[in-house]
């Protein structure tokens, strides 16, 4: 992946490609506009400034100088999106928090629901050094404690899937594939449901006017609350 950094002098870090590394607010910006493209390829500045939770005056500085520097494209009537260099930036990123929650669940032994705040730090201060050796250390991990696909070197990512069990109906059998890590306390109550990554379940009733979608989990009824359920992605078993 061409944005890896490398250290060429004491206190002095930058990309393969030459670029020194940018600032941690402004790697957060590269990262938040990668995972609005997802849903779509032009994304404007008030959706950023929401992401952020920030003023969208401030984003369109960033986003300026974001652009000067090569990493954005900004279409003044349309919105912005990343250029190729800016997504490889935004995809490592992504690669370091990942690996740096499954460090975290596997070898220190933190709670899934206790990890993403932590992450988001180290994401922005380990060496592409440090990042191999925990990619080692793990078994060469393919995803998160959430179920979230990590990129590889290269920065290809596995896009991930985007049904969740609000939608499901009555008969259908269906697998976890990930979970939203981004709430703790729901992650706490989707752990107490037994709905990690990878667990099946059949639907014993969708969802009508609001109401609980009705589960079996390895035999037992599980009433899951729409607000669980909007943020748990499944997949067909």
């Amino acid at each position: 992946m061409n944005s890896q950094p490398m250290t060429d002098e004491p206190g002095s870090t930058t990309y393969a490609s030459g670029r020194k590394r940018l600032t941690p607010a402004q790697e957060d910006y590269l990262k938040a506009l990668f995972k609005l493209q997802e849903d779509h390829e032009l994304v404007s500045t008030s959706e950023l400034a929401q992401r952020l939770a920030i003023s969208p005056a401030s984003v369109s500085e960033m986003v300026n100088r974001l652009s000067s520097l090569g990493l954005v494209s900004h279409h003044r009537s349309h919105g912005q999106q990343l250029t190729p260099q800016g997504r490889s930036i935004a995809v490592e990123l992504i690669r370091h928090h990942r690996l740096m929650e499954m460090f975290l669940v596997q070898v220190l032994g933190f709670g899934w629901d206790e990890v993403h705040e932590e992450a988001e730090r180290l994401e922005h201060v380990i060496s592409e050094r440090m990042e191999a050796r925990i990619f080692d250390l793990l078994g060469r991990p393919r995803i998160d404690p959430h179920g979230d696909s990590i990129p590889t070197l290269e920065g290809a990512l596995e896009k991930s899937g985007d049904r969740t069990l609000e939608s499901a109906i009555a008969g259908e059998r269906l697998r976890v594939k990930r979970v939203s890590d981004e709430d703790p306390v729901k992650l706490r109550a989707i752990e107490e449901l037994g709905l990690v990554p990878a667990v099946e379940c059949e639907v014993t009733d969708g969802s009508r006017y609001e109401s609980p979608i009705g589960i079996r989990v390895d035999g037992r009824p599980v009433s899951v609350p729409l607000g669980l359920a909007r943020v748990i992605f499944v997949e067909s078993a």
